[in-house]
């Protein structure tokens, strides 16, 4: 709908924007192409520029529209590469699900891991202050026996003393005592 002869409607700006880019779009991928290690990012470049452009709004306004769109095809090549850098993108790991992939856990395994963690915080949880510190000391923080006399103030005999202690409930509850 014109108002007048020298607005022009939005849909005509849309049209007239629609019409630009397509006979654009193979040029601009292969601008990106030849900038690009990975020329499957080119699309999404693309997409980009034009992006940026109906934002700008009233494309028609541009004396020189091809300019300005390479233009902003160089700002948006900048941006991405400033971005990947800044997020470290060369340093990430790609997911392979060969490698990364499933465990074969099943529910039930998952269950019975969960009914033994419980299990086994109550038995820690239930343990004389005392022990529960110096076992929590030396299974979680991974202190030696040294370690856990000299901080706690004790003897290295009461430090054995409570170790087998844990292990002993620990035990009861089918646990494993191994290194503690």
């Amino acid at each position: 709908m014109r108002t007048g002869p020298d607005e022009i409607s939005k849909d005509d700006d849309e049209n007239d924007l629609a019409a630009r880019s397509r006979t654009l779009r193979g040029a601009l991928t292969r601008y990106f192409q030849r900038r690009l290690p990975n020329t499957h990012e080119a699309d999404d470049l693309v997409q980009e520029v034009f992006l940026r452009i109906v934002r700008r709004g009233d494309s028609q306004d541009l004396d020189q529209f091809e300019g300005y769109v390479f233009q902003t095809a160089a700002s948006v090549i900048k941006d991405r590469f400033r971005r990947r850098r800044t997020r470290k993108s060369d340093s990430h790991v790609v997911f392979e699900p060969d490698l990364h992939g499933q465990s074969d856990v099943s529910p039930e395994q998952t269950l019975l891991a969960r009914e033994a963690l419980k299990s086994t915080t109550r038995a820690i949880m239930a343990m004389p202050e005392r022990t529960r510190t110096i076992f929590v000391l030396r299974r979680l923080e991974g202190l030696s026996h040294p370690e856990i006399a000299r901080r706690l103030g004790v003897s290295l005999s009461t430090v054995e003393k409570h170790i087998q202690r844990a292990a002993k409930q620990l035990l009861s509850l089918g646990g494993d005592s191994h290194d503690l």
